[in-house]
């Protein structure tokens, strides 16, 4: 005997496959949106986690940028320093040129120069003058070139002039000279012998009558 199965069968089986499809799908979208969330997660870690270490580094180049301004003020507070003490190195320096000059420009003139002025402008010295020859300022310019203090003898100017109610003819001459002056010391104080420094503008003179040298 024949049994038919008048069943509809196919309509099942597409069924079935529908809602085994609709549950992949389903299944596939869970899974789509959970990798979402987790890679949403890492990255939102990641990006905390960078911030803070910018935020670490903002800190430590705050910092470093305190301590460069501070380096700064040191530096500046040193150079002041250091201009403070050549300052005072000099003036303890100029206290002697003075009196170095006076002494080498009286040893230094042969008879027969008498000197009407004596001028210093920061290591220039003009000397003013009369000298009974051209002979006798030779002399005084070889003394100057000998000189430890004195140096670079240059004639300016000499003329013959007559003296007052007829008493001859003298020389009168112009003529620089140079203060020898020593390299500023790196620490303190100019070495034994060497010249020291002088301020500009000073103004020494020297009575008529000269010195011998």
């Amino acid at each position: 005997m024949i049994r038919l199965n008048l069943l509809p069968h196919r309509e099942e089986r597409r069924r079935a496959r529908r809602r085994q499809f609709i549950s992949l799908s389903v299944s596939l979208a869970v899974l789509g949106l959970a990798v979402i969330a987790l890679g949403h997660v890492v990255l939102s870690t990641q990006i905390e986690n960078q911030n803070s270490r910018n935020g670490l580094l903002k800190g430590e180049i705050a910092k470093l940028d305190e301590q460069i301004k501070e380096i700064d003020k040191l530096r500046e507070q040193t150079l002041a320093l250091l201009s403070r003490k050549q300052i005072v190195e000099t003036l303890q320096t100029n206290r002697t040129e003075a009196v170095h000059l006076l002494d080498q420009i009286v040893r230094q003139i042969p008879d027969g120069i008498y000197l009407r002025s004596v001028k210093q402008s920061d290591n220039k010295v003009t000397l003013i003058g009369f000298a009974q020859s051209n002979a006798r300022v030779s002399t005084l310019m070889r003394n100057i070139e000998g000189s430890p203090w004195l140096e670079k003898p240059a004639l300016v100017e000499i003329k013959a002039v007559q003296l007052p109610n007829n008493a001859g003819r003298v020389n009168e001459f112009t003529l620089n000279m140079q203060v020898k002056r020593a390299a500023p010391p790196a620490i303190g104080g100019v070495p034994e012998g060497a010249p020291a420094k002088g301020g500009p503008g000073k103004t020494a003179a020297v009575p008529r009558g000269g010195a011998a040298g």
